[in-house]
């Protein structure tokens, strides 16, 4: 029985190639892309269980097939990038990426940790319950969030399973590795970094969100 459908958007045919065979070895079916354009038009009227996304793209790069995926989806997404560079990695968390990866890399890792996100998200659970405070409703059902001025906002997967947490244990003070193993999970490969870039993307959508840092140490949920 196949465990599901990847679809990996990366233009370099080694790689596609390399991971095809990991992947189906797990038990998966890996649907490969070459450029943005193909793999927008792949996720049409399909669900892959998680989404492999290259950075360096030709045509539309990664980022903005990201934007694009986030703007429709809630699939996970892992995105992959030959650069180390700090602002790759910070912009693809704002835009709700659920993990990245930085060639090179190790195919068995990355299967790992296709694993860890698939796991962490559809282990997520739902309840109807609600957490008011500072005027926001919470509403853990709907996965959503009302502001004091009567708006809706739809925080991405990752940005809402955080602040459910936290508003969750309101009054305690959180640390960056408590967050990361309550939200990301215990086997998360990421950076405590992870937690103030959701943090930040929360604060800009939810002006006036009673959340509270606490230098050195982590974050507050008070209101």
């Amino acid at each position: 029985m196949s465990a599901g459908t990847i679809l990996l958007i990366e233009d370099e045919m080694e790689i596609a190639d390399l991971l095809r065979m990991y992947f189906e070895n797990e038990g998966f079916t890996l649907s490969h892309a070459s450029s943005g354009e193909e793999g927008l038009k792949r996720l049409e009227g399909r669900n892959p269980r998680a989404v492999l996304l290259d950075i360096g793209l030709p045509g539309i790069d990664g980022i903005e097939v990201c934007r694009r995926i986030r703007g429709a989806s809630e699939v996970p997404i892992i995105m992959l990038t030959a650069r180390d560079a700090e602002v790759d990695k910070v912009v693809g968390l704002e835009l709700g990426a659920d993990d990245y990866v930085t060639k090179p890399f190790s195919p068995r890792e990355l299967v790992a940790r296709v694993k860890a996100v698939l796991r962490r998200s559809e282990e997520r659970p739902i309840s109807p319950d609600t957490v008011e405070a500072g005027g926001f409703t919470i509403d853990n059902g709907r996965r959503e969030v009302s502001t004091p001025s009567g708006d809706t906002i739809r925080p991405t997967a990752r940005e809402f399973d955080l602040l459910w947490y936290m508003a969750s244990n309101r009054g305690l003070v959180l640390s960056r590795a408590q967050l990361l193993e309550a939200v990301w999970g215990y086997d998360y490969f990421g950076e405590t970094r992870t937690v103030d870039v959701h943090v930040r993307q929360l604060r800009k959508k939810l002006e006036g969100l009673p959340l509270e840092t606490v230098w050195g140490v982590g974050y507050r949920f008070d209101a």
